[in-house]
């Protein structure tokens, strides 16, 4: 059983190396974000031929400007899908090594019962609690993904019809990250490595 508790305490680890991984795209997401927001803002300002003051006498400056700031945007989608795809493959990760924490306990010599999963060595975490913690953690980073999967569509389709306010509360959601309660996920670590704070 002890066996067991210190391989879930390594798959932890691994988890922990892709949630350090999940904050680094995060603050990159956040820039990109914020980069596109600057673009889909002056679009509007761009059209106007009217703040162009003495250069509206140059031939097709207004055109040349939109152009320009219309690939820079593009650029920024496809880097913020790119950003996305590399979320995606955390998630892929925390599925596998959740999936993985399931075969350790079924695929041992003898199928444990609930009391042998619900059984507590000193101060180590009980199987039940790894394969939780496991479940809850993958569960977390899946729905905050899927946020954010949700928030780039928004965003795209807001480029098109421009809102301050609507950029505004998308990049407050994405900055939130509301659905990975920080206090939560330090507790499941708490549990699970529990005699390397004694």
């Amino acid at each position: 059983m002890e066996g067991i508790v210190k391989k879930y305490q390594k798959k932890f680890k691994m988890v922990k190396d892709e949630m350090n991984r999940w904050e680094e795209l995060q603050c990159r997401l956040i820039s990109q974000f914020r980069n596109s927001s600057s673009i889909i803002e002056r679009l509007q300002v761009i059209q106007d031929s009217r703040n162009y003051g003495g250069l509206s006498s140059v031939d097709g400056i207004k055109d040349a400007v939109l152009q320009k700031q219309m690939e820079s945007l593009e650029i920024i989608l496809l880097s913020m899908k790119k950003t996305l795809q590399e979320f995606n493959s955390i998630i892929s990760s925390l599925e596998k090594i959740h999936r993985d924490g399931r075969q350790l306990v079924k695929g041992g010599s003898s199928k444990l019962g609930v009391k042998q999963l619900q059984q507590r060595v000193g101060i180590k975490p009980c199987l039940a609690d790894c394969l939780d913690g496991l479940m809850l953690l993958y569960i977390m980073h899946q729905s905050e993904y899927h946020l954010k999967s949700s928030l780039l569509s928004a965003l795209c389709a807001i480029s098109l019809k421009p809102s301050a306010s609507d950029l505004g509360v998308l990049q407050q959601l994405l900055v939130d990250q509301p659905n990975i309660p920080k206090d939560e996920v330090q507790c499941i670590f708490d549990i699970i490595f529990a005699e390397d704070i004694c």
